[in-house]
């Protein structure tokens, strides 16, 4: 296995390229994981970890250890037989494979609780994303603040948006309304969106469209939730 070698020619023949653009397609499973990885390397990383071991990683990654070392060849870092990963070099390495090294700035649709809450959420810039607007139709929350931000009308959304350099944009809006908000978003140029709206929206090829159904979610998990508690068939 080689060593985790930091030089530039060791990233440049690996998943990522000198400027941080992904060289090779990594499949969306591991793409997955990769954050759950990278999670667990900075959680490391404020312990004052130097180096952990690919067995430990994946443990604290919920995976097998021949899972991680797969998903990480994808970035072309496997580590050093004996002596592990280098907790901060690993760290960059899949943030640059992630695009995190980017400048993203988000913008939130929808000022309703969850367009709140996102709003205010702290988390974000520490891994890279930065909120810069949020917007709503509703005239009595246009104008209100929410943490650092001011309530943009969404009437507004084309100017505001070419305004701030929003590249990615979060839905947070009722199923009504989401399709035609998502239909202005993908025609102002931007082509990652993160959807909350109970709905199946339609995008064009060349947008990257992810979903996010809380209800959808405790559903599978009441499904399992009632597996569990139901008496053993089998006996």
């Amino acid at each position: 296995m080689s060593s985790l070698d930091s030089s530039p020619h060791a990233v440049e023949g690996a998943g990522v390229s000198p400027t941080g653009e992904i060289a090779k397609q990594i499949p969306p499973a591991a793409v997955a994981r990769l954050t759950i990885y990278l999670r667990a390397l900075n959680t490391l990383l404020a312990d004052s970890v130097e180096r952990v071991s690919s067995e430990s990683l994946a443990e604290a990654s919920g995976v097998s250890s021949s899972t991680l070392r797969k998903d990480l060849s994808y970035v072309g870092s496997y580590g050093t037989r004996g002596v592990g990963y280098e907790v901060q070099y690993l760290s960059r390495h899949i943030s640059a494979a992630l695009g995190l090294t980017h400048d993203w700035k988000v913008a939130i649709v929808g000022a309703g609780n969850l367009g709140k809450a996102l709003a205010r959420y702290g988390g974000f810039e520490s891994r890279g994303f930065d909120v810069v607007a949020i917007f709503d139709a509703d005239q009595m929350v246009v104008g209100n603040e929410v943490g650092w931000l001011r309530v943009s009308d969404v009437a507004d959304l084309e100017t505001v948006l070419e305004r701030t350099g929003a590249n990615m944009v979060v839905l947070a809006l009722p199923a009504a309304v989401a399709q035609a908000i998502c239909d202005r978003v993908v025609a102002a140029g931007v082509h990652s969106i993160l959807s909350f709206a109970p709905v199946m929206l339609q995008v064009p090829a060349g947008v990257n469209l992810r979903k996010v159904d809380m209800a959808t979610e405790l559903q599978i998990l009441a499904y399992h939730a009632q597996r569990a508690q139901a008496p053993d068939q089998t006996a």
